[in-house]
């Protein structure tokens, strides 16, 4: 699978294709998808940005990716991807959530249907539950104050004694800041510290998303 992300993709892809496949994937709206003879072509990804994903038999590949360098696409690796995830406020499976986190602590209360409240589904009982109690952690975006970088596992210290963890961060090259992802205590209010190789480092904690579309989202 190959994913093309900007606000020129589409466009550049487009260019690639016979004009009956460019219009059928250039009409679709977003998550949606179209079979184009032995590809799939989804307008979908994991940064934030808009474009395509491809699936496609892999000796088609090299043939799209040099095509795509051609048309002014600069290819990028994983790092990238998960610095434009983290600007986009999106999460990571196995640091942001995982079979012990639930999704009204990691930020994706709003991907579950509690409505109609007939509706059943595996885990709703548990989720109910914690609803009415409310829950103990929420997730949160943090922008670090000084020169250092937001790593996974970093302790957050929050007033009033309580404590979370970093548990996703790097430096964003649109805000010119260290930002991450942060579990912490419900109680957690505007300011934290944050231990960064054994120094104590002032954060604002912020809702992501950071960017949308190559834009701030914060105040700095």
């Amino acid at each position: 699978m190959l994913a093309v992300q900007g606000p020129l993709a589409r466009q550049r892809t487009a260019t690639l294709l016979s004009s009956e496949a460019a219009s059928a994937v250039m009409s679709l709206l977003p998550f949606h998808g179209a079979q184009i003879g032995d590809w799939f072509v989804a307008r979908t990804g994991y940064t934030g940005e808009d474009g395509f994903e491809i699936m496609l038999p892999a000796g088609d590949a090299a043939k799209l990716w040099q095509g795509l360098n051609a048309a002014g696409v600069r290819s990028c690796g994983l790092g990238a991807r998960d610095t434009l995830r983290l600007e986009a406020g999106m999460n990571l499976y196995g640091n942001d959530m995982d079979e012990h986190t639930n999704p009204l602590e990691s930020g994706l209360a709003w991907t579950v249907a509690f409505a109609p409240t007939q509706r059943d589904f595996i885990g709703r009982a548990a989720l109910e539950l914690i609803r009415a109690r409310g829950s103990e952690h929420k997730r949160v975006g943090l922008v670090l104050q000084e020169r250092a970088v937001l790593r996974s596992h970093q302790r957050v210290i929050v007033s009033g004694g309580g404590e979370g963890e970093v548990t996703s961060g790097t430096y964003s090259p649109t805000l010119s800041r260290s930002i991450g992802l942060a579990r912490v205590p419900i109680s957690t209010g505007a300011s934290v510290q944050v231990e960064v190789r054994g120094r104590m480092l002032p954060a604002l904690t912020v809702r992501p998303p950071f960017v949308r579309h190559g834009r701030p989202l914060i105040q700095l």
